[in-house]
């Protein structure tokens, strides 16, 4: 805390340790719009300092300020934590005013262990049987009454209610309209579609299902029910389970070992090994009642009649509901005669891997609970996110994420117009790493949550982070994440050398077209100019211009309509351009007189002249001795035209000669040009120096970071200088 607060101290007082003079904010409470990664940890902290977690299991937060409590309320209904409602027990001390201790309950169920802080709190939790724990209830009956009540809505503060009928909700949520039927209940409890979700309530009861034809007769489907592929998979799941125990699954425990797996998170995940015989799983089938059919329309068995996975670690790829309907295998043996690292289930009728996310049946609670979902690129990455306490994590299935697995996502988070949802990707910082970022970007216009990307420094992914680092290192990658526009930005960026003025502006062009992927780029132009200039240094309206300038482009599509008018501007800038007045007008004295401008040059050099041609002529005068050299020689001009190969240059040297100066040249006047020019080029080297700190990070780069802090300050003092010389030149 101290590292990244240097005007805070510590003080000790007892066994408590105290830290003074932090900044304010932590003394005030969040802002309610904080991300859910935020507010929880600051719901944690708080519970650290003022809560207690009773013997029997119960949760409890306690304050002598109930409005404490009512903010703390709110934040636990957006993080998805059931609370009871707040209680009072007044307080009565020897001689002293009776006072009021206020207290919230949680609930259990909502809570995990990682919530806790405190190791007490945290074993407490554990141990206990949590006899408060409400949730889960199941409606065993519904007797008929005469009662007519209302019921009120979890979601909603100020007292909207259902209407209870006779035990039945009826109608909606007068305040957020919220309603339906056990159908709509599942569907988005479980992020079903309406067919799921039907076919899930007919296998629970039993009831077949039959599809009548309609005016427009469609192709019933053929082949095993689903219903019938899913059992086949439960068994095989099983089956391959109590197969990882076997001595011929050593070197299939060893691998999940050296990844920090042990037997407990194997059997949390359902991790099984296929043994090497080419027809165990088959015969294992058979002997269930499974028919050959069955198992090679499920993709459990090859068009060869072998099983499919032989001699290979596999993790279950389960649905939303828990059913496994595919399996992932890796190769662990190097006699494996499949070459491919990881095979995955074929497409079958209860498989498509553009619309499964592994670790879905796990996550999907806590991603709705949290409005956060983790993306990571393998099955070991979530098993070491889960473990680690980041249960919101869930990964593609050999696959790239698409379009399918966005509405998928999307179920679960409640992803509409209000929400406050959190998309995190993690990626490897490599080009490959860069390459997913921007294909994710693509679809980002899938969300109307935020999406951001996770990018460990040192280029680990989760599991190999957790291995060397431990649980809090990958929640502190989680929580580490940056807006994913930023990130692909600024990797955009990084391909120009931003310490040149041509390079900047090319990587200002180019950074720009990326607001065309952003989902509302009419709103998203004016924050994409300002990161664009802060990256680069440059000016932010001009940044602007160029962005504003792409979007019109695409909008008007292949038409042209405005496209910038053919113009025959040249490469080099108009040597009458305003910017560079002080250059031409430096040079004119330093033509027509030398003698007069020529002490005062001495700390002129190339650097200061911006134009190239004026620069030239510069270059010319040094290599003829310096203006001081053309003292008292009328034929200085045309020998500085005879020595230029450029005819920009000569041109430029005959037009100087001639031209009329402002005023007549005194100390006041050559002073104001040398001491000016000298200004403009450190202004120019502060703007590079300030553009380079934004884009360098302090803590990573600490030495390079101080060194360029050192030369921005004797910098800004040179600046400083040459002002006070230019005034006092002028009095």
């Amino acid at each position: 805390m101290l590292k990244w607060f240097s005007n805070s101290h510590t003080s000790a007082s007892g066994d408590n340790l105290l830290v003074h003079h932090l900044p304010r904010f932590f003394k005030e409470l969040p802002d309610p719009d904080e991300s859910v990664s935020y507010l929880y940890g600051w719901l944690a902290g708080y519970f650290a300092a003022d809560g207690c977690v009773a013997a029997d299991g119960t949760v409890i937060l306690n304050s002598a300020r109930r409005e404490n409590l009512e903010f703390v309320r709110m934040v636990t209904t957006r993080l998805g934590i059931a609370t009871y409602g707040i209680t009072t027990q007044s307080r009565v001390g020897l001689g002293k005013e009776h006072s009021d201790l206020h207290r919230v309950h949680f609930v259990n169920d909502d809570l995990t262990e990682s919530f806790f802080l405190l190791d007490e709190h945290r074993r407490r939790f554990a141990e206990a049987t949590k006899k408060y724990a409400r949730r889960g209830w199941v409606v065993q009956a519904v007797e008929e009454t005469d009662r007519v009540e209302e019921v009120y809505c979890a979601e909603v503060e100020d007292g909207h209610a259902f209407t209870l009928e006779d035990n039945i909700l009826t109608g909606n949520c007068f305040g957020c309209s919220e309603g339906g039927n056990v159908i709509t209940f599942l569907m988005k409890i479980d992020g079903l579609t309406f067919g799921e979700a039907v076919e899930r309530l007919a296998d629970k009861v039993g009831v077949q299902l039959r599809r009548e034809e309609g005016d427009v007769r469609e192709e019933r489907p053929k082949g095993p029910p689903r219903r019938r592929l899913v059992e086949a998979h439960k068994v095989a799941q099983e089956y391959y389970a109590d197969q990882l125990a076997t001595p011929d699954a050593l070197v299939a425990r060893q691998f999940l070992g050296g990844r920090g797996f042990d037997q407990a998170a194997a059997e949390h995940f359902g991790i099984g090994f296929a043994p090497r015989d080419g027809d165990a799983l088959k015969t294992h089938l058979r002997q269930k009642g499974f028919s050959a059919e069955e198992m090679t329309v499920g993709g459990l068995i090859g068009p060869s009649g072998y099983d499919r996975f032989r001699g290979r670690l596999l993790w279950p790829i389960r649905d939303a509901s828990g059913d496994t309907i595919g399996f992932g295998a890796r190769r662990i043996f190097d006699d494996d005669r499949i070459d491919a690292k990881y095979l995955n289930t074929s497409e079958t009728p209860i498989y498509k891997k553009s619309q499964v996310l592994y670790g879905i049946d796990l996550a999907r609670r806590d991603i709705g609970r949290s409005s956060q979902a983790v993306i990571v690129e393998g099955y070991t990455d979530v098993m070491a996110c889960h473990l680690s306490g980041v249960t919101t994590a869930v990964a593609t299935c050999g696959t790239a994420f698409g379009d399918d697995h966005s509405r998928v996502l999307r179920r679960f988070l409640n992803d509409h117009q209000v929400t406050h949802g959190e998309i995190i990707f993690t990626f490897d910082g490599d080009a490959a790493g860069q390459k997913a970022a921007l294909r994710a970007f693509g679809g980002d216009q899938n969300f109307v949550s935020q999406t951001y990307v996770a990018v460990e420094p040192g280029g680990l992914d989760p599991c190999d982070l957790r291995i060397q680092q431990g649980d809090a290192a990958v929640r502190e990658l989680v929580a580490r994440r940056v807006p994913l526009y930023r990130f692909v930005l600024t990797n955009v960026v990084r391909e120009f050398d931003l310490d040149r003025a041509d390079g900047r502006i090319a990587a200002v062009r180019e950074a720009a077209k990326l607001v065309l992927s952003s989902r509302d780029n009419s709103v998203a132009q004016s924050s994409f100019a300002r990161d664009i200039s802060e990256l680069t240094g440059v000016d932010p309206n001009e940044v602007l211009v160029e962005v504003r300038r792409v979007v019109a482009r695409h909008r008007n599509g292949d038409r042209g309509a405005v496209a910038e008018p053919p113009t025959n501007r040249s490469a080099v800038p108009s040597l009458h351009d305003p910017r560079f007045a002080i250059e031409r007008e430096t040079l004119q004295l330093v033509i027509q007189h030398p003698m007069t401008i020529g002490r005062s040059t001495g700390d002129i050099g190339p650097n200061d002249f911006v134009h190239p041609t004026y620069r030239a002529v510069w270059e010319l005068v040094a290599a003829a001795g310096g203006p001081g050299a053309g003292a008292g020689d009328p034929s200085w001009a045309n020998r500085l035209r005879d020595a230029a190969t450029d005819p920009a240059a000569s041109s430029v040297i005959s037009a100087l000669a001639v031209e009329p100066l402002k005023k007549e040249p005194d100390a006041a006047y050559v002073a104001e040009h040398v001491f000016r020019l000298l200004e403009l080029t450190a202004a120019r080297r502060i703007a590079a120096i300030k553009s380079k700190l934004q884009r360098t990070n302090p803590v990573e780069h600490a030495e390079e970071f101080n060194k360029m802090f050192g030369e921005l300050a004797a910098l800004e003092a040179h600046r400083r200088a040459l002002r006070d010389r230019l005034a006092g030149s002028a009095t």
